[in-house]
């Protein structure tokens, strides 16, 4: 009897939990939808930045939809495939897109792409952003960002610094950190962040502007000398260690970002409900948790600030790519 009591409450509770979506979808008009998995797109491979956020949405999304939202990765192109795939698709509501801000702001100023993401995105959502850490090996005698342009500078083209890859926003955020400084150091790009933090270490490089998270235990531990981060504030995971902005170049800024995209012309009330639970997603504390226990900010916001803020880093990159005469690989 109590075994049957409990299955007769677990039954219940499923019941229930079903109901939540069916809710949500019939109070936005939507009767049914989704009836059945959904693919989330990157263009990262497993393991990448953006793989990493898709999947922690995509398992809250999947129990609160009771329909899986499958994560596909898509890599290669400095993310320009993932994107495409999701331009092409059917615009039904069923294919979204998380991707990197240099694959949606960066790459239209380095490659000539088979698609627009003015003309065949609907922004949904910018989820997270991260900074870039300004880091050396230690042997190089410097302990601030001021110290390291003053180096630099007297020493034109002798040191050169690690990105993960042309075209990445590692690799940018160096570019427009050597044009405000007025200073020339040579770029030597890796495949990924994670093979730039070792050669960094073993001081086949001097210097990066890397991703915080494989940088992070390096710094604590001493291998790695952090000297700012990029964006407009500290980070909470290295609270002692000032911006690029505070320290050395006024206005500096520079971030990682991710966001979700749906196909241009999915309907309008599909893309308002994903939304809202893209949001209420963003409010679960483990996932809140996932998104910031390694430096990233979780961002929200409604679909017009999304586009508003891809319109600015589109042109701001546009810019940075021209000055570095930055070719795609």
């Amino acid at each position: 009897m109590v075994q049957l009591c409990f299955s007769i409450r677990r039954v219940a509770g499923v019941v229930i939990a079903a109901a939540v979506p069916v809710a949500a979808s019939v109070a936005a008009g939507l009767p049914g939808y989704p009836a059945k998995p959904l693919r989330m797109v990157t263009g990262s491979a497993p393991g990448g930045g953006s793989d990493f956020v898709a999947r922690a949405l995509a398992e809250k999304l999947s129990e609160r939809f009771g329909q899986q939202v499958l994560v596909d990765n898509r890599p290669g192109a400095g993310g320009a495939i993932g994107a495409d795939v999701v331009a092409k698709a059917n615009p039904d509501g069923y294919t979204l897109l998380l991707n990197t801000g240099s694959a949606i702001a960066v790459n239209p100023a380095l490659q000539t792409l088979p698609y627009d993401v003015t003309r065949d995105f609907a922004p949904v959502m910018q989820v997270s952003r991260a900074p870039f850490v300004l880091a050396v090996n230690p042997a190089l005698p410097v302990k601030t960002a001021s110290d390291l342009i003053r180096l630099a500078k007297a020493n034109q083209g002798k040191y050169s610094y690690a990105s993960s890859g042309i075209g990445a926003m590692s690799h940018l955020a160096m570019e427009l950190f050597k044009n405000m400084a007025g200073v020339h150091v040579v770029h030597v790009p890796y495949r990924g962040s994670a093979p730039a933090a070792v050669d960094l270490i073993a001081g086949q490089v001097q210097l990066a502007m890397n991703n915080i998270v494989p940088t992070l235990p390096h710094v604590k531990s001493g291998r790695l000398r952090a000297l700012g981060v990029s964006g407009p504030l500290r980070s909470p995971v290295l609270p002692e260690v000032p911006t690029v902005a505070e320290s050395a170049l006024p206005g500096y800024e520079a971030m990682q970002w991710y966001g979700v995209l749906l196909p241009a012309k999915v309907p309008k009330p599909v893309a308002a409900l994903l939304h809202r639970e893209i949001t209420a997603v963003l409010q679960i504390p483990i996932v809140r948790t996932r998104l910031t226990e390694e430096g990233g900010d979780i961002v929200g916001g409604t679909p017009q600030q999304f586009a508003a803020y891809i319109a600015l880093e589109t042109e701001k990159w546009a810019k940075v790519v021209k000055a570095a005469g930055v070719k795609a690989e």
